[in-house]
């Protein structure tokens, strides 16, 4: 994708729960705008899938922190096609899995976790100029200074239904495991899922995809770095 990657620094930080249609948004924009995309959620996932596969305790702060530091993590950033690896072994599909989905929030709440991935963020982000990056904290956090910050939401049946057709799993419980990471991804004390307070929000619950895009690409335009 180099070729297709535009001049011009433009960085959209895109924040908002599970299921409000951070990952789809965010590539599709990407693409869009001839700019690179950053899935910060995955990067989480993928530490979290070695802490599991260490076996080590996931309430052992500095243990987590410790395999954390230790694993190689690569992770693309071409919105038509990444890979996401962990110590050399392709991670894309086990980082989805129940396993890790479980256990994300405990890691991800991990001080050291953040302070490791978030200063990886920025690397990739300052490397790549164009790049539309999806989280919880990026407008708040990782890059404060982005041309756009936009907080994504939708109700909770809409999210839950949304998630809960993506990883063909029962809606009811779907919903509860949302509300379950949503509480611990909002109360915990290292970088709390919240809204930037300059972000655009914007409810998606009525909104296709493209509508979406469409409104993102706007704002772009209106600040001139789309």
């Amino acid at each position: 994708m180099e070729e297709n990657v535009r001049a011009g620094r433009c960085v959209v930080a895109v924040d908002g729960p599970s299921g409000s249609g951070k990952s789809t948004v965010s590539r599709r924009l990407a693409v869009s705008l001839g700019a690179r995309y950053l899935d910060t959620g995955a990067m989480y996932r993928a530490i979290t899938w070695a802490v599991l596969r260490s076996g080590v305790d996931l309430t052992d702060a500095e243990s987590v922190g410790k395999v954390a530091a230790e694993v190689d993590l690569r992770i693309g950033t071409d919105p038509q096609g990444y890979a996401v690896t962990a110590d050399g072994v392709t991670v894309d599909a086990e980082i989805r899995g129940p396993e890790v989905t479980g256990a994300v929030s405990a890691v991800a709440a991990v001080p050291s976790v953040r302070a490791l991935l978030v200063a990886r963020q920025r690397e990739l982000i300052a490397k790549a100029g164009r790049i539309v990056v999806e989280g919880r904290d990026i407008g708040s956090v990782v890059v404060p200074d982005a041309d756009l910050k936009v907080y994504l939401t939708a109700s909770e049946a809409a999210r839950a239904q949304r998630r809960s057709a993506e990883d063909a799993t029962d809606v009811a419980a779907t919903a509860a495991d949302l509300a379950r990471r949503d509480r611990l991804d909002s109360t915990r004390k290292a970088d709390p899922l919240q809204q930037a307070a300059d972000a655009v929000v914007l409810d998606t619950t009525e909104l296709g995809i493209d509508e979406v895009v469409d409104r993102l690409r706007a704002l772009l335009t209106e600040r001139g770095v789309a």
